[in-house]
């Protein structure tokens, strides 16, 4: 048997401080310019480089004010504060390359649909069609506040308001306007055929968009859609949408048990289960031997912040752990937080115990995935075992001290991967679904939800 490709997402936030919290203070950081564009467009050719698939910037809307009832904490280290929108650098950063995608976290908790579909629909024009949306519903109460509501959405009602917000971004993206619709015609004066557009017409619980989308089908029409949640609720909503899902474990048993409960939630869906890809999020240390790795870490773990650690960390969980004692078990409640998150150190491993002090220890440097040091070698080897142990398609890989992480994986796994063939060594398409499905394949695939949506004479 063929063994699958590693494929690979560079993970970043336009912040300071993102997966590993204190970082930012280490000299060989270049956090501090996520501000400058010529950061993120170097970033963006390094991953090229490196024939990485996308890049993937995560977001938050609202800061950190779980861990001590205050924001402070957040505001010391950095942590998701400040933060900048992550769609606004995206067009330069693929005006600056050919091949390399871009997926960039949205919440459908706070967009409108009619609106957010054109903005996706301009990247989709913009990037030809190298643009992907992580889907996400929100989990922080000061996001709700300041965006309108007094507290947030329960967790499961708001992936019930996703379920409508897909089913009105479908049809804008699909069944609004044929992909003739546009002529462009001088002899006859006719630019758009108005026979070929259609009103949505959508009268929902949630929405109402009763007319036509405002902008011609791109490359994609739906972008490359990305889900990241692990709930009861998130698995069915990812089985249902997604075509790759973002996966946070610290063992390979614990994303394979992932991985497998949303397979069958897409088999459920009548989709089928491999078509959906699951990346792990991951955190690579390499040198060029096992021992200047393992020191390289000894140097960036110094500067990592354990108060910063339990401050982000309460956020996503919306458990304050400054309230708990650092050094007993924490124990699974239901939250109104990422309910992966809790599960991910209460039950999805119950041969460990984890205190918030050994979370916040753990989550240093590695950011809630597997921390992989060492040479090369070694780190190629770790790579491949968790990719055949969890079934997985590939990793988000996070860049604690950035450039530097990300410059040294290209420069030094990327070619031993390449070297064992699991690595691609050129881009075989130019659309960020082409390296998901391979040449050729820039439209939704038939079994999936938006596919039922598409423009019919």
């Amino acid at each position: 048997m063929t063994e699958r490709l590693i494929r690979l997402n560079g993970l970043r936030q336009s912040t300071v401080g993102h997966t590993a919290i204190g970082l930012w203070r280490h000299p060989d950081s270049q956090a501090h310019r996520y501000r400058d564009l010529d950061y993120w467009v170097q970033t963006a050719q390094l991953l090229e480089r490196g024939r990485f698939d996308a890049l993937f910037i995560a977001d938050a809307l609202g800061p950190l004010d779980v861990y001590q009832g205050r924001v402070d904490a957040a505001l010391r280290d950095g942590i998701q504060t400040p933060t900048d929108d992550p769609l606004l650098a995206i067009s330069a950063m693929a005006a600056a390359t050919r091949h390399l995608g871009f997926a960039a976290t949205v919440s459908s908790t706070y967009e409108q649909p009619y609106t957010f579909a054109r903005k996706m629909a301009t990247l989709d024009h913009l990037t030809g069609g190298r643009i992907g949306w992580n889907i996400v519903t929100s989990a922080l109460d000061s996001a709700a506040r300041n965006l309108g509501l007094r507290t947030q959405l329960p967790h499961d009602e708001r992936y019930r308001v996703a379920e409508e917000f897909m089913q009105v971004v479908y049809q804008l993206w699909e069944s609004s306007w044929a992909d003739d619709a546009v002529l462009r015609d001088p002899a006859t004066g006719v630019f758009v055929d108005p026979t070929k557009v259609r009103p949505v017409r959508h009268e929902g619980a949630h929405y109402r968009v009763p007319d036509i989308a405002l902008f011609e089908p791109g490359v994609l029409r739906t972008p490359v859609l990305y889900q990241a949640g692990t709930s009861t609720a998130g698995r069915g909503f990812a089985g249902r949408h997604a075509e790759g899902v973002f996966l946070s474990a610290y063992l390979p048993s614990m994303a394979r048990t992932l991985v497998n409960g949303v397979r069958e939630q897409a088999v459920a869906a009548g989709r089928d289960p491999a078509s959906v890809k699951f990346f792990a999020i991951a955190t690579v240390i390499v040198a060029e031997t096992d021992a200047q790795a393992q020191a390289k870490l000894a140097d960036y773990q110094s500067y990592a912040s354990v108060e910063g650690a339990l401050a982000r960390w309460s956020a996503l969980m919306h458990i304050d752990l400054s309230a708990l004692d650092l050094d007993k078990p924490l124990e699974y409640v239901e939250t109104d937080g990422i309910r992966g998150m809790v599960e991910l150190f209460t039950t999805l491993d119950p041969s460990r115990t984890w205190t918030p002090r050994a979370i916040a220890e753990f989550v240093g440097v590695g950011g809630g995935g597997p921390l992989f040091v060492g040479s090369p070698t070694t780190v190629a080897d770790e790579l491949e075992r968790w990719m055949d142990e969890a079934d997985l398609d590939g990793f988000n890989l996070a860049d604690p001290v950035p450039p530097v992480t990300f410059r040294d994986f290209v420069d030094l796994v990327v070619p031993e991967l390449q070297r064992r063939g699991r690595m691609r060594r050129e881009y075989e398409g130019n659309t960020l679904r082409e390296h998901f499905y391979g040449p050729g394949v820039t439209r939704v695939r038939d079994d999936h939800p938006a596919a039922a949506y598409r423009f019919t004479p």
